[in-house]
């Protein structure tokens, strides 16, 4: 094998996020930057010698490009055998279940979510263990270390590889198969819900949905499975080739983006659709929608929590669920009801490995569009699709009327998101500084009919492993039960991101149609003036609401 070794300095900005390493294209297209983070990766990880990984993205611009560089360095550093999806494409809930299926020593997923893709767009890279989840925060500061002093990188000399067909091909010494991408998910979705009974839903004539693909990466995983599979009528699935700028779109599922699906869901009449789903850029969010009708993500968790034991593929029901710190309490009453543990996580899908692995939990879910389960350790976009049509075609309702019978029982939590993107890093870091300074003065304060009980950084103990960490958002609890959060996002990729939730809890069943952001304005309202937003980021209004 012609193996080089090529000298390089290290980059100063390689820390990881919550999802790995986000930037622009034109940031991973400089001489060796992506090298030195692949390079980095390899260097951590023990025992590879001889073992298989996985690799895939979106198909957002520059995965091809990334996928035949990284398949040359993974030679180089003496992998036996790389499975790469066909066309370079496999959704990160399908990366998980080919880590698993396969028993795979782990894998790299080449996407950046949500975020915009194209030439001037986002592109990201992160590293998946062998439980199929994100690399724990203890490796991945590991693999910061290392970018730091990194001097040369490894590579194979050798010409491009065949992605489109299938089958087997040799590089240097490791063989490189390129895989179905749909497969092996398709198949786990089988085992997990009961697709006679789905089916019937839609060959009933009675029953339409619609699902957006936003031209990203699930556009072949809902047409196999919808469409072909569940016999959903041809054109169920909109949006559904993956483009490498997603059409100039923004694949992120929710009523600001997904504006044809949500014009779709608002129209009447016999032919209008019942269902609308959508998915984003790797295929690990989903957005549910009723016919005029929203779903948020914190309520969809909780419903799912609530009604998991009707699903084939969880006999045993809910052993346990998680929740991110920013996340509706919604989920809290369910696990409540039935008697089983409830966990507070940090945001990052990888704080819910160990609570997956160790059978704690077999059901999670994050505020921003993420739902998940023990099947894989990512969150899955379609599965919550699946989730909620099994659910329509056993009880029978419509989402709307599903929705409301839930908060009959438990209530409902008003809950709101404010983000303020693409604000300069020091008036944020200030911002949070600031709050921190005065956490400890807010306990017993009274603002208007709402006194603070608990103010705090929240830190996170992990129950399996002990590992901590450390402020991973800002607390202020109400004794009345509602709440405000403060975090900086680590998705972004242009200045910083400041999200601020704001929760109340509404008993009375009366009261549940009510205008969300007006029920929670004086929350809204005491949430700037206790942080200084507006005097820390000179905004007068968040960028998005959801």
């Amino acid at each position: 094998m012609n193996i080089k070794e090529i000298n390089t300095k290290p980059f100063d900005d390689q820390r990881p996020g919550t999802s790995g390493l986000r930037k622009q294209v034109t940031v991973f297209q400089q001489p060796h930057y992506l090298e030195n983070f692949v390079q980095s990766i390899f260097d951590c990880l023990e025992e590879k010698t001889g073992r298989t990984l996985v690799l895939g993205g979106d198909g957002r611009y520059y995965n091809r490009t990334a996928i035949q560089t990284i398949l040359k360095m993974a030679a180089a550093n003496g992998f036996g055998k790389v499975l790469v999806g066909a066309g370079g494409l496999l959704s990160t809930p399908a990366v998980s279940a080919v880590i698993r299926h396969h028993e795979a020593f782990g894998g790299i997923i080449l996407s950046a979510s949500h975020n915009p893709g194209g030439p001037d767009g986002d592109f990201g890279i992160k590293y998946n263990i062998s439980n199929g989840g994100p690399a724990p925060e203890k490796l991945t500061e590991a693999i910061y270390a290392r970018t730091c002093e990194l001097s040369h990188y490894r590579v194979l000399q050798a010409d491009d590889l065949e992605l489109d067909q299938l089958g087997e091909q040799s590089l240097g010494n490791m063989t490189v198969e390129v895989i179905d991408p749909v497969k092996d998910y398709a198949e786990l979705m089988t085992h997990l819900f009961d697709f006679g009974r789905i089916k019937a839903l839609f060959d009933s004539g009675l029953f339409q949905m619609v699902f957006d693909a936003m031209h990203a990466i699930t556009g072949p995983y809902a047409k196999e499975i919808l469409e072909n599979q569940l016999g959903a009528a041809a054109g169920t699935v909109i949006n559904g080739e993956p483009l490498e700028d997603f059409g100039g779109g923004h694949p992120d599922p929710n009523l600001a983006h997904a504006t044809e699906l949500v014009e779709r869901l608002n129209q009447s009449g016999p032919h209008a659709p019942n269902f609308g789903a959508a998915s984003d850029g790797d295929g690990d969010r989903n957005m549910v929608l009723g016919r005029r009708f929203f779903v948020t993500p914190s309520d969809s968790l909780a419903i799912l929590a609530a009604n998991v034991h009707r699903l084939p593929g969880y006999p045993q029901g809910l052993a346990g669920v998680a929740r991110s710190m920013p996340t509706s309490m919604a989920v809290d009453r369910v696990a409540e009801r039935l008697g089983v543990d409830c966990y507070e996580t940090p945001t990052g899908w990888k704080f819910f490995g160990n609570l997956l692995d160790n059978r704690k939990i077999n059901l999670c879910g994050e505020e921003s569009f993420g739902t998940g389960s023990d099947h894989v350790r990512e969150k899955d976009g379609l599965w919550a699709v699946l989730f909620w049509l099994n659910l329509i075609a056993m009880r029978q309702q419509s989402v709307e009327d599903i929705v409301r019978e839930h908060w009959c029982l438990y209530g409902r939590n008003y809950y709101t998101r404010h983000d303020y993107e693409a604000v300069e890093q020091d008036s944020a870091d200030s911002l949070m500084k600031n709050l921190r300074a005065k956490i400890t003065e807010l306990a017993g304060q009274s603002f208007g009919e709402y006194e603070v009980q608990l103010a705090d950084d929240f830190q996170y103990t992990d129950p399996v492993d002990k590992s901590v960490s450390e402020q991973q958002g800002i607390r202020i609890l109400f004794t009345n039960g509602a709440r405000i959060v403060y975090r900086l996002s680590g998705t972004g990729t242009q200045g910083a991101t400041l999200r601020v939730y704001i929760e109340r809890f509404e008993p009375e069943a009366s009261l549940h149609d009510l205008d969300t952001q007006a029920t929670l304005a004086q929350l809204i309202k005491m949430a700037d003036e206790i942080a200084g937003i507006k005097q820390f980021t000179g905004r007068d209004a968040p960028t998005v609401i959801t």
